[in-house]
């Protein structure tokens, strides 16, 4: 009997994250599946509770009460993680959010260009954590956005993979399902594809490279950059968007950057970076790099994706927005985006089976046109906070929900685009005027 209910257990744990969990953990797991003869899907689902706990610093040990039926002692615990995910977490050194936050524009004048010598120690560290691989790809990476959904509005984004596998390892983003074994690979002839394309000069493209990897942090090794600033320059109908966590800007700053190549950062605050982006730069970094660049005459803009909810998250976001709007002009702004945690299955079995600290998903996740988000109501808050700190941007400022309900447009900005063209149309309209402005 005993070596059935051994043999019942191994299988349950089979494709699952059993092995990421603590070994007094799977000890624990393996009692009570015993003792209760849970089925296999109750084990599946205790696997689950107990890896969430273990990475958001709990124990589920600690959750367990011991009743007569197997089924009030698995709802209770199950009741008990719920209640948990709907929880704002708390995350360590928040009380030091606000006086960091209030000495960015000084630090920001004071520093100037300058990378930070510890943020470039930083930056070396997560490159040697990484095989690099140069090989001959077949194909130019170029396409369509690859996160497209007909229940969301998408700008209808072109992606271009200059680059893939993210170094920054952010511990939300979507990158860790798609590439493995930690290799960033970059294809020896990129630059004679990217030269080779041939685009409609009557059309007007918005290509990004942030979608495989992150633009700025390799900088312009294997010639990267070099090559995307010859293709802007060589098809002025294209506004391509490097978007970055990075502060490495040197080689933007010493070479001339097309005027329709714009910058953009993904923000965050501070302790969400420390906690969840933690090979990436810091937020000071980011918003002093978007400054140099603005300062040489190139157009930034910053996306707010993802949003986070934690503990003081409203004071956090709004801090940050109050601090651009004083850092920067309308002119120098060509976007701001929202959007927020959003999971499909395999990416969220990859933050399982590494079991990392962190509170990620510790949230309330529910369908989202088949993946996995905040509802829509908590989301209809947290965009129309951020939007509403922006008020002197609007009107000036082109401002966007990326990859969210179709619903969420009339609520927060108080208009919507009737489908994706109409959207794709506003957003060039408003990009090409700023880049025009800026000749």
């Amino acid at each position: 009997m005993l070596e059935n209910s051994q043999t019942h257990f191994e299988k349950a744990c089979e494709n699952t994250a059993f092995q990421s969990l603590h070994v007094r953990t799977q000890d624990f797991l393996r009692d009570k599946a015993t003792a209760y003869r849970l089925s296999f899907s109750q084990i599946q689902q205790l696997i689950v509770i107990a890896v969430d706990l273990q990475m958001w610093g709990e124990d589920i040990e600690a959750f367990w009460i011991d009743k007569e039926s197997k089924k009030e002692a698995f709802a209770t615990v199950q009741k008990t993680y719920e209640t948990l995910k709907s929880t704002l977490k708390i995350y360590p050194a928040i009380e030091n959010f606000c006086l960091a936050e209030a000495s960015f524009s000084d630090q920001a004048a004071s520093v100037g260009a300058r990378a930070l010598p510890e943020q470039r120690d930083k930056n070396t560290l997560q490159k040697e954590m990484f095989k690099i691989e140069e090989v001959a790809k077949e194909h130019l990476g170029l396409g369509s956005c690859p996160v497209a959904s007909p229940k969301t509005r998408c700008c209808n984004l072109m992606t271009l993979d200059a680059v893939e596998s993210c170094g920054f390892d952010c511990s939300y983003c979507s990158i860790q399902s798609f590439y493995k074994n930690n290799t960033v690979t970059f294809d020896k002839n990129f630059a004679q594809k990217l030269e080779r394309l041939e685009l409609d000069p009557a059309k007007t493209y918005h290509i990004g490279t942030g979608q495989s990897s992150d633009s700025l942090m390799w900088g312009n090794r294997s010639g990267v950059l070099e090559a995307l600033f010859n293709f802007a320059r060589k098809n002025p109908n294209v506004i391509l968007e490097l978007k970055s966590k990075s502060d490495n800007i040197a080689y933007l700053l010493e070479n001339d950057v097309p005027k329709n190549v714009i910058c953009t950062w993904s923000l965050n605050p501070q302790v969400i970076i420390d906690n969840e982006e933690k090979r990436a730069s810091s937020l000071e970094a980011r918003i002093q790099s978007a400054r140099a660049l603005a300062d040489k005459g190139v157009l930034v803009g910053f996306h707010f994706h993802p949003i986070v909810l934690f503990e003081g998250w409203q004071e956090a976001y709004t801090s940050i927005a109050h601090k651009l709007t004083h850092t920067f002009t309308c002119k120098e702004i060509a976007l701001v985006s929202m959007g927020t945690l959003t999971f499909i299955k395999p990416v969220l079995k990859k933050i399982r089976l590494r079991a990392q600290n962190s509170k990620i998903l510790q949230m309330p996740l529910t369908d989202a046109s088949g993946k996995y988000s905040y509802p829509l109501s908590t989301k209809e808050e947290m965009f129309s906070t951020l939007y509403h700190a922006f008020k002197p941007w609007h009107g000036s400022v082109f401002f966007y929900l990326c990859m969210e309900d179709v619903r969420l447009w009339q609520k927060v900005f108080g208009y919507e685009f009737e489908n994706n063209e109409k959207f794709e149309e506003a957003m060039l309209k408003a990009y090409s005027a700023k880049i025009k402005a800026s000749i």
